[in-house]
C-alpha cells in the first residue's frame, strides 16, 4: 500500500496567519480523515500563504487572489485526491 498523501500549509508568521493555517488543517482533517497522513503547517515569511498536495501546488495567495473559503479549498483538495468524490452539501451552490 502507498503512502497517504501529505498537505503541506505554508503561512507566513509577520502576518499572523498561524491560526487561519490550523483552522484550514482542521477543516482538511475533519473532511479527509480517511485519505490523508498528514498536513503540515510550515512556518515562513513575506506574506507567503501555500497549500500544496505532496508538492503540488493547490493554492497560492498571491495568485488566487486571497484566502480560500472551506468549500473552495475542500474542493480543490479533493479534485486532487479523490476527483470521483462527492463532498455532499460542500459540492451544492
Amino acid at each position: 500500500m502507498s503512502e497517504k498523501p501529505r498537505v503541506t500549509i505554508l503561512y507566513c508568521t509577520q502576518c499572523n496567519w498561524l491560526l487561519r493555517a490550523g483552522w484550514m488543517a482542521q477543516e482538511l482533517l475533519s473532511t479527509f480523515a480517511d485519505t490523508l497522513g498528514e498536513v503540515a503547517l510550515i512556518p515562513g515569511t513575506g506574506g507567503n500563504f501555500e497549500i500544496r498536495v505532496d508538492g503540488e501546488l493547490v493554492w497560492e495567495r498571491k495568485r488566487d487572489g486571497g484566502f480560500p473559503g472551506p468549500k473552495e479549498l475542500k474542493q480543490r483538495i479533493r479534485d486532487v485526491l479523490e476527483p470521483e468524490r462527492d463532498l455532499g452539501h460542500v459540492d451544492r451552490s
